[in-house]
């Protein structure tokens, strides 16, 4: 386990604590990037996301080759847009999977934790990129409508920063 930066790391836990499927993006044996949703479960105290997933799947088989993954969490709602390249670690630890146990896991697994199939990926995040909108979407449309009428790029009270871990 890697030590992060404390304050980046509960910046960026702030920052996708209420997105809850980001696409978990990984490369298969030939280098190609697949990307699927994926639930994300818990955000540990040294940043790492945690996932449950299957030993059927191919992002299993692959991250254990290529480890290197990235996580894009967005709200377009609130305008908020994360990137997280970090490094997939497999673990197959049943108390783990007994604690973070919930009733999505169930659903996706109906043997319960103690399905062979049942296991976790936890990503070790190296470094997180965000951009984030402090205008409501009424502003943000106003500022969009009122930039393609006058030729302007839009004004709004946005951040982007990158957080490295």
């Amino acid at each position: 386990m890697t030590m992060h930066d404390t304050k980046n790391v509960a910046e960026l836990a702030a920052k996708i604590k209420d997105v809850r499927f980001p696409m978990f993006t990984w490369q298969d044996a030939h280098g190609h990037l697949l990307s699927q949703p994926m639930t994300k479960e818990h955000v540990d105290d040294d940043g790492g996301i945690w996932f449950f997933t299957s030993t059927m799947t191919s992002l299993w088989d692959c991250i254990a080759h290529r480890p290197q993954v990235n996580l894009a969490f967005a709200d377009p709602d609130d305008s908020l847009f994360v990137s997280v390249s970090g490094t997939a670690e497999r673990v197959v630890d049943r108390e783990r999977i007994r604690a973070m146990w919930n009733t999505g896991a169930q659903a996706w697994f109906p043997a319960g934790p103690d399905d062979e199939h049942a296991v976790l990926v936890r990503v070790d995040p190296h470094s997180a990129e965000y951009w984030d909108s402090n205008d409501s979407k009424m502003v943000r449309l106003f500022a969009m409508a009122k930039a393609a009428v006058t030729g302007t790029t839009p004004d709004m009270d946005s951040e982007h920063r990158t957080l490295k871990l």
